[in-house]
């Protein structure tokens, strides 16, 4: 994942995060507002059914002290008391509750017999169970009805002349109607329910919308049941967002039972509308945010990655072995200052490589004819001292002469031919070809050089374990095969000579990313430090009958496949060499290797 798209990915996480907390923050606080709104509605909503109960039951009270007061309740009470006859009263209720705007009358006797009914006539004669004190308010009682149950608003008066007495019971219906008397603001309902039964009949919900009925069941069984307020959020139609939240409040009786329940509702149509806005603004938002991310990561990129990444492809150019790269940059900056120092050390880097190069020529010049002096020195002197000897030898006899004439000679032509093999390894030395790089599998080549030398590991006097590792995951790579036999071979020679008491010799491949790893390792004699920093010198070896080009020619052999090499090993502790070869030819050599995959 590179530069640009992370800062894609950053400013799209920080836009989404960012407006998903701002809407919810909203959100929670539209909530809690609407809510605190609901809770003010409903509160006015329920003293205004309060104050409009109360005084609907004071104007039912006024009515039957009024009525307790009309001449011919008065006349009925007397008659009453001296036992007149009732009979002629039975319409009287109905009259009277007609006559002043009552739904229901009744007129009791002292015993509780009723004397007249306005609601239902045929009771005459009914007994009623009478408080021994008549409540001075107005009271919610369920009436007998012919056709079932009705709810009323009722007051109970007394009517005292003389020493007779009778009962007026009276009041209003407590309905629709009444209902319709409150002033609902826009956005709120009213629902009365009539407890006729301990199943619930939406029959018995007075109010609109009436389809919401069913809804409302399980919020009226559990204020019927606890017989304290609840609250809950009700869905009034299969629309989704025609939802409210419901207030139901118990309306008891003059028994103390629940006769009737007070819901009273808000609609949640302009929160639940106001939060899809939120989203929807916030879904806009997030997109805009996220677009604008998209240009800033380009501009960005198109400012600042891109010469990041301009600068890191010529860094691995460097580390390629292209040292010419510059960077350009046309900003004015601390980019193209960096620029300036990346092309300032590049051109240093190649300034000191050519320093290097010339220092590493005379040294390598010099160390090679401190090698070749070394190496001509010792047959020179055996030469200047037969010379010499010859010299001598012309005044001695000529039988001595020739002998030690021949002798003389013997010893010049080995000499010479010491000399000439000397010059040869030097020729040899000096003429290594270049690698002719193909497609070369290098499990299949070590395997290779394992079975040519095992005859060698089994004479040996002591006994060699030999161990092959080889990572089957290793594909082909671009070597030459005939100069990296003879790194392998020099390596595995080296190893056996290495345990001159018997060991392990292990051969080991790797897959390391971009390079191929081969480790030849050895349980022997070890390295001291010293030896193991001039093991790759010409002309230095620690055998004893070692030329000291071997390793010097395994080091120039891996080093034109543009590989490395390195010794790890510790005195008695045995030796491992690992070399690192690129899985890719360089671009000077993809000639070859396209030749050799040719062939």
């Amino acid at each position: 994942m590179n530069l640009r798209q992370r800062l894609l990915i950053t400013f799209s996480l920080v836009v989404v995060i960012v407006v998903a907390l701002v809407a919810y923050a909203v959100s929670l606080r539209t909530r809690s507002a609407f809510e605190q709104v609901d809770q003010e509605r409903t509160g006015a909503l329920v003293a205004q059914f309060r104050k409009e109960f109360e005084s609907q039951g004071q104007d039912v009270v006024h009515k039957l002290e009024r009525i307790a007061r009309s001449e011919d309740i008065q006349r009925l009470a007397l008659e009453s008391a001296h036992g007149g006859e009732m009979s002629v009263y039975l319409q009287q209720a109905a009259a009277t509750a007609q006559e002043y705007g009552l739904d229901f009358l009744q007129i009791l006797d002292t015993n509780g017999n009723i004397i007249s009914s306005a609601e239902w006539p045929a009771r005459f004669g009914y007994r009623q169970n009478l408080p021994a004190e008549p409540p001075n308010d107005a009271f919610l009682k369920k009436i007998e009805l012919p056709e079932g149950y009705a709810l009323g608003l009722i007051a109970l008066r007394t009517v005292r002349v003389g020493d007779a007495l009778v009962y007026l019971e009276g009041g209003k219906r407590l309905d629709l109607q009444f209902l319709e008397t409150l002033s609902l603001p826009p956005g709120m309902y009213a629902w009365l329910y009539r407890v006729n039964g301990p199943k619930f009949n939406p029959a018995d919900v007075m109010g609109e919308p009436s389809s919401s009925a069913a809804g409302l069941a399980p919020l009226l069984n559990l204020a019927i049941q606890s017989g304290s307020e609840h609250s809950a959020i009700v869905q009034l139609s299969p629309m989704k967002l025609d939802r409210a939240t419901v207030q139901a409040i118990p309306v008891k009786d003059d028994a103390g039972e629940v006769a009737a329940v007070l819901l009273a509702g808000t609609s949640r149509r302009p929160l639940l509308e106001l939060q899809r806005n939120i989203r929807a603004t916030a879904f806009i938002v997030a997109g805009v945010g996220i677009l604008l991310g998209i240009l800033i990561s380009v501009w960005i990129a198109a400012r600042f990655s891109r010469p990041i990444e301009q600068l890191a492809e010529a860094s691995r150019e460097v580390a390629g072995g292209n040292w010419d790269v510059q960077v350009q940059s046309d900003t004015d900056d601390e980019l193209q200052d960096l620029a300036d120092a990346f092309n300032a050390m590049t051109k240093e880097l190649i300034e000191q490589r050519d320093r290097l190069v010339q220092t590493e020529r005379v040294a390598a010049w010099r160390e090679l004819a401190r090698r070749l002096a070394h190496e001509l020195k010792n047959p020179l002197f055996p030469l200047q001292l037969t010379v010499e000897n010859l010299s001598r030898a012309r005044a001695l006899p000529a039988p001595e002469f020739e002998e030690i004439f021949n002798e003389s000679s013997a010893t010049l032509l080995a000499e010479i031919q010491n000399l000439k093999t000397i010059i040869a390894r030097f020729s040899d030395f000096s003429k290594m070809p270049r690698p002719q790089l193909q497609p070369t599998s290098l499990n299949e080549l070590v395997q290779k050089v394992a079975t040519l030398h095992q005859a060698q590991v089994k004479e040996s006097p002591k006994a060699i374990a030999l161990k092959l590792e080889l990572d089957r995951e290793l594909r082909v790579i671009p070597l030459d095969p005939d100069l990296m036999h003879r790194v392998v071979s020099n390596l595995f020679l080296n190893a056996i000579d290495a345990m001159p008491k018997g060991g392990t010799l292990h051969l080991r491949t790797h897959d390391r990313g971009e390079y191929a790893r081969l480790e030849i390792s050895d349980t022997g004699i070890g390295l001291t430090p010293e030896e193991r920093e001039r093991i790759f010198t010409p002309y230095y070896t620690t055998k004893k009958h070692g030329t000291g080009l071997g390793l010097a020619v395994v080091q120039s052999i891996v080093s034109d496949h543009h590989g490395s090499i390195s010794v790890v090993s510790e005195p008695g502790q045995g030796t491992t060499f690992i070399i690192d070869l690129p899985k890719r030819a360089a671009e000077s050599d993809l000639a070859s290797v396209r030749m050799g995959a040719t062939v």
